[in-house]
């Protein structure tokens, strides 16, 4: 299988610069710093309410996961966000245009080498998230998941951030923009249901109906509600979509279909598979705005031609 040449070149670069070091080395003084915080806290609570400290070394997974996520969002789309407008400043951008690669091979090279970079991050943090699988007693299966879920995660931050810095000539600019579309996904996809319930609860008889169903599954596309559902069913075995949808059709006198188990991991495929397709989306759009022959830039190229043979 041949190798991307811009996740090779990218690489190299990266492999012989200092500032992956120092990330790294960033990046584990923030996981041990909350190992600590969460160790005191266990402390103190075992030293007051008297029960076992290894019984509370579970949450350290959650905890921990939760900060590489975090983490994972500030980092991931600084790194896409600047790849295509930083080469734009640095006026490398038509060299890389002309070679042979299509311009969705160097998305994806680009966003490739985010998400390496982003899985060095989650890697460098497993020997600390093992604690709580060897003392908590969780499953290492939940581990394996939450390393897919990190590469979800960075693949979702890497194209939005991508697709920013196709549209913005400034890498700052992209950054910005890439932080204000994550804010959207989170805010718009909750205000369907905060407009129902300011205008549409109590507004007949039966205040659940089928509309807050079908308002319900904006959150299929909520990056929060994801990782809710995710730890939620990790730590406590309960549902958050199952206990959402249970309101429902107890308030129209039905009994919901299926257990707690199936709507979890059903909830879960299909937000996952929407996930993709809109990363896919932004691939798709930012290798368009990129491309050198592309309808629009085909014309204001041909327009510039004519203007110099007029004038020539």
């Amino acid at each position: 299988m041949r190798l991307n040449p811009i996740v090779k070149k990218d690489i190299r670069v990266q492999a012989r610069s200092m500032k992956i070091a120092w990330g790294l080395f960033a990046y584990e003084a923030i996981m041990a710093l909350v190992f600590f915080l969460a160790m005191s806290v266990f402390q103190v609570e075992n030293s007051y309410g008297g029960t076992n400290i290894y019984s509370q070394i579970v949450m350290l997974y959650p905890m921990l996961a939760v900060t590489q996520i975090v983490i994972l969002v500030v980092v991931v789309p600084v790194i896409t966000a600047s790849s295509i407008s930083g080469e734009k400043e640095r006026q490398t951008f038509d060299i890389m245009m002309t070679t042979s690669m299509t311009p969705f091979s160097i998305i994806a090279g680009k966003v490739t080498t985010a998400m390496i970079q982003g899985l060095f991050f989650v890697i460098a943090a497993m020997p600390i998230m093992a604690l709580a699988f060897v003392i908590g007693g969780l499953s290492w299966a939940y581990l394996l998941w939450f390393l897919l879920i990190a590469m979800l995660v960075s693949l979702f931050s890497a194209s939005i951030g991508i697709c920013c810095s196709a549209l913005c000539k400034k890498s700052i600019v992209s950054v910005i923009m890439s932080y204000g579309i994550y804010v959207v996904f989170v805010v718009m996809t909750c205000l369907p249901n905060i407009l129902y319930l300011l205008f549409g609860y109590g507004s007949g008889s039966d205040p659940l109906t089928i509309g807050m169903f079908v308002v319900l599954l904006f959150y299929l596309l909520n990056p929060v509600y994801y990782l809710v559902e995710f730890f939620m069913w990790t730590m406590t075995g309960i549902s958050g979509a199952y206990e959402m949808f249970s309101e429902i059709y107890d308030d129209l006198s039905l009994k919901i279909p299926f257990n707690a188990s199936v709507w979890h991991y059903g909830w879960m495929t299909i937000s996952t598979l929407l996930f993709l397709l809109v990363s896919f989306l932004f691939l798709l759009l930012a290798a368009k705005k990129i491309n050198p022959i592309s309808k629009g830039r085909a014309r204001k190229l041909v327009q510039q031609q004519m203007q110099r043979e007029m004038h020539g």
